[in-house]
């Protein structure tokens, strides 16, 4: 092979056929690749119809070679990397609004089971007409 087929090249081919598992591309006369559905896109491929159709001229990247004549390829490391959106801190006004949700006179809130317990036993018993 060429250095027109070394690992790192971007190429261009023509979509010679499609399979459950991956796309065939010819480079050339003599030269073919596969596009595995892994490499299609970022993210999960139900259909590869709905990607690229027979006949199709696509931009792919060699990341791979066998001696065969037979190179692996990707399209999807052609693609711009997204960044994950950030998470959001919560900020101060958000913290003190969950600090005074927790501690509401109404004695509605989360409190840690320690605080209340000796309070609902004693509603319990009242409840139930219990003495102690």
């Amino acid at each position: 092979m060429n250095d027109k087929w070394k690992v790192g090249s971007v190429v261009k081919g023509k979509v010679i056929g499609i399979q459950p598992y991956g796309v065939f591309v010819q480079l050339s006369d003599h030269v073919q690749g596969l596009v595995h559905i892994s490499e299609i896109t970022n993210g999960y491929v139900k259909n590869i119809h709905d990607y690229v159709k027979i006949g199709q001229v696509i931009r792919v990247k060699i990341i791979g070679a066998s001696g065969e004549g037979k190179l692996r390829l990707s399209m999807k490391s052609l693609e711009k990397k997204q960044k994950p959106p950030k998470r959001k801190r919560p900020d101060a006004k958000m913290a003190d609004a969950k600090y005074r949700r927790v501690n509401l006179p109404s004695g509605r809130g989360f409190y840690p089971l320690k605080k209340k317990l000796k309070e609902w036993i004693a509603q319990s018993m009242e409840e139930y007409s219990i003495k102690r």
